[in-house]
């Protein structure tokens, strides 16, 4: 891993992207033009804020407790579960969700768009490591651009000599004026799994509402965008994806919240997860050669 010096003279694009020394000593990246202004650890290869000039509030949720250490995942932003969603698929005492939450990633390319956008590609391909968690071959690439919208792109390239079959999310923290004045539209009449109540299968009547601990994953979501309206600051937030076929919602609520040590007790009206995932039985299977691209586009649109 190049030192911030190294980043900011191989990479670094004047004012716009900027490398500096974050919490906990970590590799941040600070990105702002004309449309936004955004942050990016490299540890995890997260976006931790992301804010368009004309936004009052920044998208993403960020807790004050979250962690800046090697071996623990930072709470909020937009973590990458990857090549698992949810608990080791093979019983193997694996970190749930994956182990790229907290790796330290390779900055692969930073470039300015025709469009004034800034791109940044953050990237990971396997090694000793973790082959020994799984034994795989890997190329996996995060494409982020930070415009009047931020949009990201996870491709997965298995140049091995076997298929692979994974799951995976943007395990994206929103961050809301209070959870109380929140729903989701758009997954009305969608079947999900209720995590929270045995995994029984549900149907969604009406909006999504949080007035307790939500944990589901919905089935079949198709290509409809998913809209979070944010109430209590009079705006929507507007969900576009492609490569997934389900979706989470997630919110602790009050006990869990308090029970987790890097979140404050009542962080759970701040904020709700709204994850663009393949979960469940929505696997991707990747042939040698070949590769899965999974992709999120989130905006901002005030009332």
């Amino acid at each position: 891993m190049m030192n911030i010096e190294q980043l900011n003279e191989k990479y670094g694009i004047g004012e716009q992207v900027v490398f500096k020394e974050g919490e906990g000593g970590l590799p941040f990246i600070h990105i702002k033009n004309e449309k936004a202004s955004a942050l990016i650890s490299i540890y995890g290869g997260q976006v931790l804020a992301f804010r368009p000039l004309h936004a009052q509030d920044d998208l993403l949720f960020l807790s004050k407790r979250a962690y800046y250490q090697q071996g623990k995942a930072i709470k909020g932003g937009v973590p990458i579960c990857w090549p698992w969603f949810g608990p080791d698929p093979e019983g193997k005492g694996r970190p749930a969700h994956g182990f790229m939450r907290n790796r330290m990633w390779d900055v692969i390319e930073t470039a300015v768009t025709p469009e004034n956008d800034s791109r940044i590609v953050l990237g990971l391909t396997d090694n000793e490591e973790t082959q020994a968690i799984w034994s795989r071959s890997f190329i996996l690439r995060l494409e982020i651009t930070i415009s009047d919208t931020l949009n990201l792109e996870l491709i997965t390239r298995n140049p091995g000599s076997q298929a692979c079959t994974i799951t995976q999310a943007f395990h994206t923290y929103f961050s809301v004026g209070d959870i109380r004045q929140t729903h989701v539209s758009s997954l009305e009449n969608t079947r999900y799994i209720d995590k929270v109540n045995d995994n029984l299968e549900k149907t969604q009547s009406g909006a999504v509402t949080i007035e307790s601990e939500v944990d589901r994953i919905y089935q079949s979501v198709g290509s409809s965008d998913l809209v979070i309206h944010d109430t209590a600051r009079k705006r929507r937030i507007r969900i576009a994806s492609k490569g997934n076929r389900t979706a989470v919602v997630w919110n602790p609520w009050a006990k869990i919240s308090a029970e987790m040590a890097d979140l404050e007790d009542d962080d759970y009206l701040r904020f709700i997860c709204v994850e663009t995932t393949n979960a469940a039985t929505d696997r991707v299977h990747i042939q040698p050669g070949s590769e899965f691209h999974l992709v999120a586009n989130y905006r901002i649109e005030q009332d």
